[in-house]
């Protein structure tokens, strides 16, 4: 017999991501797509977006997804990005926050004001504007979910990505916070939490054979993170699966960090 369940059903919902266009944020916005829901896949690039876009809506058999270019930098971008989101596809029912940046790599003695103020801006002050934004379809619904990617660089310190920590450990309060606001509303606020996953973004932390052998001999699971192992995250985030579920940092780690 087959199984039946909506616990995962997404259909008809509607889900913006930023970052979306590859790695991470492309596995969840197919994800979303395959379990029902319509998605704006978004980021700087137009070009890539569009690809993106064809390959989700080959593989789902139908206009699922929707690219949009968007810098997550600058407010008006942003905010053309919801407006453009509602006037396609209709009020947003889910979030992805998952666009960040890092452009320092090494010591925070030595981070200039412009690079620290970029991180803090796009990876925390961004994503403060965006969940802002989406909240009024949400609170008009009576339900909706965002997530905001965060990372387990967010639960220590480091020598080389310091200030990149700080604002993934900023992104968790903002989400709690968020949580509690707008918790009255039935909108649920998570954090997702990824390991060393094997992206272009994380590829000089990954691309060397000390890190593929720490992996293979430290993590539980016995290998790095592949984009694919974020699909299950977020469909499970934004579905009635996670109906009680709001306020935590959740890590997709392989096993790196237990119990934070």
């Amino acid at each position: 017999m087959a199984v039946q369940t909506s616990l995962f059903d997404l259909t008809g919902k509607v889900a913006l991501l930023t970052g979306a266009s590859k790695g991470m944020g492309y596995s969840m916005a197919e994800g979303l797509a395959e379990h029902g829901a319509n998605v704006v896949v978004s980021s700087r690039k137009i070009d890539q977006c569009e690809v993106a876009c064809q390959e989700i809506n080959e593989k789902v058999g139908r206009d699922a997804a929707v690219p949009m270019a968007c810098n997550i930098g600058y407010k008006e971008q942003l905010e053309n990005l919801v407006e453009q989101t509602r006037s396609k596809l209709g009020p947003i029912d889910i979030l992805v926050s998952n666009a960040g940046i890092n452009p320092f790599f090494g010591p925070m003695s030595q981070i200039p004001d412009g690079a620290f103020d970029k991180i803090m801006n796009s990876n925390v002050r961004s994503n403060h504007w965006l969940c802002q934004m989406v909240s009024s379809d949400m609170i008009k619904s009576g339900s909706g979910s965002m997530m905001i990617t965060s990372s387990t660089g967010a639960f220590s310190g480091s020598m080389t990505l310091g200030t990149y920590n700080i604002s993934k450990l900023a992104d968790i309060a903002l989400v709690r916070n968020l949580a509690m606001e707008l918790g009255p509303n039935n909108i649920r606020v998570n954090a997702i939490c990824p390991g060393l996953i094997k992206t272009d973004f994380a590829k000089a932390l990954w691309d060397n054979p000390d890190a593929k052998k720490n992996a293979e001999t430290n993590t539980p699971l016995r290998r790095l993170g592949e984009k694919e192992d974020l699909k299950g995250i977020a469909v499970f985030l934004a579905s009635p699966a996670s109906a009680y579920i709001t306020g935590q940092a959740i890590a997709v780690c392989g096993g790196t960090h237990m119990w934070r």
